[in-house]
């Protein structure tokens, strides 16, 4: 594998742990809003670490790191995620994934093979406004569908997330998310933050009270609710 970002120790990425975070390069959607978007855009204005160089350094951090956090981009779309996975957990670490869910055979397999310790899965938005969302008008939701089930199932431990968008959240699509994933274990609800990168320029974040009302009707069906950057 290649990375396109190492952020050598963070306390947030990895809920209860730290951890080092990932950056793969690439993703299959362009959803407006991405706030890492030079990794599905400009790769050539990110940095390059190939596998040897992460796990060199991975190495030497045992018994400082407890994980490390694989993120992107979508770090599905990358050929030999499942063998680098092994080579950390050689070397004794925990892993947390972070996916759009449009690969679910992939991540059926690692969960299977014991390859990852948390999940956390993006929910973009509510069913009829996903493909708006993503920037891909051709969307089979399909594939979305399956990891949401998949995860469901309680397998490994996992959250659901949306970062809400005030140009494309409204109250009523956190309704009809917490209407289709409910019953999941947890969902955050995080506040758009406009990191300078985005693909569409323009967006902005719900005020806090709004943010705190959709708390509340996701709650409806999800109990264990929560924000994040408010």
């Amino acid at each position: 594998m290649v990375f396109h970002g190492l952020q050598k120790m963070t306390l947030l990425d990895f809920p209860g742990r730290v951890a080092a975070t990932l950056f793969t390069g690439g993703c299959n959607f362009r959803c407006p809003y991405c706030h890492n978007s030079l990794l599905v855009t400009d790769l050539k204005n990110t940095p390059v670490y190939s596998e040897e160089q992460v796990l060199a350094f991975l190495g030497t951090r045992r018994g400082i790191l407890d994980g490390i956090a694989l993120t992107g981009g979508e770090p599905l779309m990358q050929i030999g995620v499942a063998s680098f996975l092994k080579k950390v957990r050689a070397l004794g670490f925990l892993v947390k994934l972070d996916t759009n869910g449009s690969y679910p055979d992939t991540l059926e397999g690692l969960i299977g093979e014991g390859l990852v310790d948390y999940v956390a899965m993006d929910i973009k938005n509510s069913r009829e406004k996903y493909a708006l969302t993503v920037g891909k008008p051709d969307l089979d939701l399909a594939p979305i569908e399956r990891s949401v089930a998949l995860l469901k199932e309680g397998r490994v431990d996992y959250e659901f997330r949306t970062t809400v968008v005030q140009e494309y959240h409204t109250p009523e699509d956190i309704r009809a998310i917490g209407e289709w994933i409910a019953g999941a274990r947890r969902w955050f609800l995080q506040k758009f933050v406009d990191s300078g990168n985005t693909i569409e320029k323009g967006l902005s974040a719900h005020s806090d009270k709004t943010m705190e009302d959709m708390i509340k009707i996701g709650a409806e069906s999800v109990p264990e609710i929560a924000t994040r950057g408010i």
